[in-house]
This record gives C-alpha cells, sequence and structure tokens, in this order.
C-alpha cells in the first residue's frame, strides 16, 4: 500500500516537474517555437518517456488544468443540493483568488492565460477537457438527460464568469478592482441557474 503511495506521488512529481518545465519554455519562446523534443532535453527524459506521461503536446500546459477536471462533480456529489454547493465553492475560489475563476492578476497567472487562449491548439485541447467535466458533473447529477443539460448550463456558467473576470484582467483592471463586480456576477448567475433548475438547487 505505502510502496503504490510513493509510487503515485513520484509520479505525480515527475508530470508537475515536466509540465513546469515545458510552461517555462512556451511563455519564454512561445508554444510553436517549442518542439516536444527540446521540452524532453531539457527535463532530462527520453521523448518516449515524455509522450508516456503526455500523449499530446498540448497536454504539456492542460496537466495544470487536470486536478479541477473533476472538481464539479465531487463538490455536486458532496451533499444534497448540488447547485447550492458548486455556488459557495465558486465564490470561496473568488476569496482565495483560485486562477481557475480568473480572478487573478499575478503576473505568472496572466502569462499562462495568454498562453492558453492565444494558442488555438491549446484552446482547442481545452475543450475536450471541459466536455470530460461536464459528462463527470452530468453524471454526478443523476447521469439522465435533465442532468446532461444542467451540467452543461453549470459548466458554461463558470467559464463564462471566469472569462469575464481574466478579461478584465487581462485589459488593467487589478483582481481587487474587480472583485466585487465577479461576486455580485457569480450570485445572479447562480440564483438564475437555480430558478431555471429546481431539482438541482
Amino acid at each position: 500500500m505505502g510502496e503504490i503511495g510513493l509510487r503515485e506521488r513520484k509520479k505525480q512529481r515527475m508530470y508537475q516537474a515536466v509540465s513546469d518545465i515545458a510552461i517555462g519554455l512556451f511563455l519564454e519562446k512561445g508554444f510553436d517555437a517549442v518542439s516536444v523534443a527540446e521540452v524532453a532535453a531539457v527535463a532530462e527524459i527520453s521523448k518516449p518517456t515524455l509522450f508516456r506521461y503526455f500523449p499530446a503536446k498540448e497536454d504539456l500546459v492542460l496537466h495544470r488544468f487536470a486536478d479541477h477536471e473533476d472538481e464539479p462533480a465531487r463538490v455536486a456529489a458532496s451533499g444534497p443540493a448540488p447547485l447550492a454547493a458548486l455556488r459557495r465553492n465558486f465564490l470561496d475560489g473568488l476569496e482565495r483568488c483560485d486562477p481557475v475563476t480568473g480572478l487573478n492578476d499575478a503576473p505568472g497567472v496572466l502569462a499562462f492565460h495568454r498562453l492558453l487562449y492565444g494558442t488555438p491548439s491549446l484552446a482547442a485541447r481545452l475543450h475536450a477537457y471541459v466536455e470530460r467535466s461536464e459528462a463527470a458533473l452530468a453524471e454526478a447529477l443523476g447521469g439522465d438527460l435533465d442532468a446532461r443539460l444542467a451540467a452543461c448550463q453549470i459548466i458554461a456558467v463558470q467559464r463564462v464568469l471566469a472569462l469575464e473576470n481574466w478579461r478584465r484582467i487581462a485589459e488593467g483592471e487589478s483582481a481587487e478592482e474587480v472583485r466585487a463586480d465577479a461576486v455580485a456576477a457569480a450570485e445572479r448567475a447562480f440564483a438564475q441557474l437555480g430558478a431555471g433548475l429546481p431539482r438541482f438547487a
């Protein structure tokens, strides 16, 4: 048991280290200007080993979203009122400036977002992560058609809220300047979801 845990932790550290190296290179030179071979060389691993961890070049960047992929599903499954739990989780994220909410003006986070949304292949690959997140949430909400429709709306609302926060910060406002509007917008959006999705409220 302990050995499996240790192996898993080592694997996670390897994922993190290689992803961090790759993101550093992409931020410095541009995503398309850096080859997978260059990432492998700097990380001091072979190309086949790198591809064992990251099946596609884009996954080197999107690894940062891996932990968040099933977060909505975990949160929704945590109590009898999924929407209330998801609302609380999003507001808590705004409170701690979680980059996933878009309300974070740290230079490194802004540079990462510019890389992500400014690279077409990364933005396209992110869509697959969003779809998996949606599918997991739908399952947590019951798996039927109503659950799938609700999951689609909830994930879309969270994404649009985060993109609006990021857009304003990218245009020069600070996280503190955006915070009050971000909280008000989230409250409004979740109230509308609650009104439209009473089964999950």
